[in-house]
């Protein structure tokens, strides 16, 4: 969603009703919190009486980890990781009932201008959530024009992304370009802005995070690492915030939907039982929601309960997980 209607202060988590419904927290009830955040779901399980393992990369969620050690010490832990291992992670604490993700960037990261994760807010370009590794800055500074215009186009479906990778070559070569505004005024510069549009950088910006965090090799890893991990009955959650990562989502849960059709002509390929029953439609934000917290607007859950079928080997096929390839 466009960032000038992302809402200011502490992270709200989104459609937590609907989550709530779809885990089922209570007393006995283990549930892996993969996305950790600000710690808004956690704690809302906590307060209905079940047990949380929690999962971040992000050291500064720190002080929310020790917020909820101190009030449930005998019902919450924190596991420093990314949750794309989860089942890993949390298999000391095993079994368990349910695994949440809450897929994207927090408002909480948006609000840290030293994060470097908004246009709105001057900082540098950085975008890691681990703080490790290359940041935005550097894939900025150092792809040629071609393989940056792929990146843009890939990750963040802007359309207008040669352009943009041209205006950004030619930028850094009479100085590094180093903040976020400094970045999003050179593509406002590039493809304009028409009053009442999302702000041009909009795009670009989803494309650099997303890459800069591996995030859809993290999404793939993370949906088949609670397929692993979960016993049959176990329930897994899935919110999202743009349609690449809830169209990886429904091909996971539903792979059918990712497959070529198959011709009647021909003889008709095995069928294996599916790792997901119950698998619950899309659900996003109602009207109450969307008024008290724009961010919901963006949102889908999607769910599914573990069968007794064996989890399947890791693979990206149908998921229709973007690659890079060439600029439109």
């Amino acid at each position: 969603m466009p960032e000038a209607e992302q809402p200011q202060g502490p992270h709200v988590p989104v459609l937590l009703a609907e989550v709530l419904a779809a885990v089922s927290p209570g007393p006995h009830v283990r549930i892996l919190d993969g996305t950790f955040g600000a710690g808004g779901y956690s704690r809302a399980f906590l307060e209905a009486g079940a047990h949380v393992i929690a999962l971040d990369r992000d050291p500064s969620v720190l002080p929310h980890v020790e917020a909820l050690v101190g009030d449930f010490p005998d019902r919450f832990i924190f596991v420093p990781g990314t949750f794309s291992a989860l089942d890993v992670l949390a298999q000391p604490h095993a079994p368990i009932d349910a695994v949440v993700l809450d897929i994207g960037v927090s408002s909480m990261q948006l609000d840290e201008a030293d994060r470097g994760f908004s246009f709105m807010r001057e900082g540098p370009l950085d975008m890691r959530m681990s703080r490790e590794g290359p940041s935005a800055a550097d894939l900025v500074n150092q792809l040629d024009a071609e393989p940056l215009a792929n990146l843009l186009y890939a990750y963040g479906e802007e359309r207008k992304s040669r352009r943009i990778a041209q205006f950004i070559v030619a930028a850094r070569a009479d100085a590094p370009i180093e903040t976020t505004v400094q970045l999003a005024r050179i593509i406002e510069k590039a493809i304009g802005r028409k009053p009442g549009d999302a702000h041009p950088a909009t795009r670009s910006f989803q494309a650099l995070r997303i890459a800069v965090n591996a995030e859809f090799d993290q999404l793939v890893e993370g949906l088949f690492a609670a397929e692993r991990l979960l016993d049959e009955g176990g329930r897994l959650a899935v919110v999202s915030f743009h349609s690449l990562e809830d169209r990886i989502v429904k091909r996971f849960f539903d792979p059918a939907k990712g497959g070529p059709a198959q011709s009647r002509h021909l003889p008709q390929a095995e069928i294996r039982p599916l790792p997901w029953t119950s698998v619950a439609k899309a659900v996003k934000a109602g009207p109450e929601e969307l008024a008290r917290n724009p961010r919901s607007r963006s949102a889908v859950l999607r769910c599914g309960t573990r069968s007794d079928a064996p989890a399947r080997p890791l693979t990206y096929e149908g998921l229709g997980v973007p690659r890079i390839g060439s600029a439109a």
